[in-house]
């Protein structure tokens, strides 16, 4: 013979067994039979993981089960289950695990200071002064290259040149682009 875990629930077991089917046990599993689905989607919306959300359902479902025959009005019961869910996972988030340690020294890596829009600005301005001086052969090809990005077959097309002819303008162009005494600094 066994002995039942929870004596309530084995009780409204035999009483619906014996005949008795408006037991408070009935009516709850029937509440969850017709709101479960909207209650999880609630549940979801309260978690990032699925399973958590059904995790967190349970719970709620068990702490409404517990105090099922306290409920009065069962009009409001998804408003209870509601309550239960947001309790439940204030009370999970709270618990949550915080792996911070106090110490002396700063693990953070000293970030990089911002760098200045005046000087961007004054790069920009050189490098397109740099690529203006190139022919306009050479200029085109870089323009479309690294200013309109498209591939070297791309650009052959727009040209109507070879493959080969845009690796070697551009290889050429950027040669002169590195030797610019106003891009010096740059590098």
């Amino acid at each position: 013979m066994t002995t039942p875990v929870c004596t309530g629930a084995s009780r409204a077991a035999s009483a619906t067994a014996a005949g008795h089917p408006h037991t408070p046990y009935a009516s709850f599993s029937s509440y969850v039979r017709a709101r479960g689905p909207v209650l999880l989607r609630t549940a979801r919306a309260l978690t990032a993981n699925p399973c958590d959300a059904e995790d967190l359902l349970q719970t709620a479902l068990a702490k409404t089960y517990v105090a099922w025959e306290r409920i009065e009005d069962h009009r409001a019961l998804d408003g209870y289950v509601r309550r239960a869910l947001l309790n439940t996972r204030t009370s999970q988030w709270r618990k949550r695990k915080v792996d911070e340690f106090a110490c002396e020294e700063l693990p953070e890596r000293e970030a990089f200071p911002a760098p200045d829009p005046a000087e961007q600005q004054s790069l920009h301005d050189a490098m397109w002064r740099a690529v203006l001086k190139l022919p306009d052969r050479q200029r085109a090809m870089v323009v479309l290259r690294y200013y309109e990005d498209l591939s070297e077959a791309q650009t052959a097309e727009v040209l109507g040149v070879s493959i080969g002819t845009v690796k070697s303008a551009v290889s050429r162009a950027l040669g002169k682009l590195r030797e610019d005494p106003e891009l010096t600094p740059v590098r």
